[in-house]
């Protein structure tokens, strides 16, 4: 498993739930049918403009095409919504338990 992480500014909090609209409608579809996509995670804190946003792949290649092929239709979306360019990070999975079994490495 290997994992994408997006940290970035929403533009003001009255454009919250137009990030999550954009999120839900928009780039998550586009997430889906690109090949390796396990899932996504988007976390905000209330009253706070930070969102950090964690894209799950079956493995690093997957994620580098994603990357490569797709991203930056998703940052032209995302665009209307967010401050500047998001800071990516890329990890490996090392332990995963999201419903309650272990993931296979």
């Amino acid at each position: 498993m290997f994992a994408r992480n997006a940290h970035f500014r929403v533009k003001s909090l009255n454009m919250a739930a137009d990030f999550a609209r954009t999120l839900e409608n928009e780039v998550l579809p586009l997430l889906r049918k690109q090949k390796g996509f396990k899932g996504e995670i988007t976390l905000s804190n209330p009253g706070n403009l930070e969102r950090i946003s964690m894209s799950l792949w079956d493995n690093k290649s997957n994620a580098e095409a994603y990357d490569a092929n797709v991203y930056a239709q998703v940052l032209k979306i995302l665009s209307k919504v967010i401050d500047g360019k998001p800071k990516i990070r890329t990890f490996e999975a090392v332990a995963l338990n999201l419903d309650g079994t272990a993931a296979e490495r």
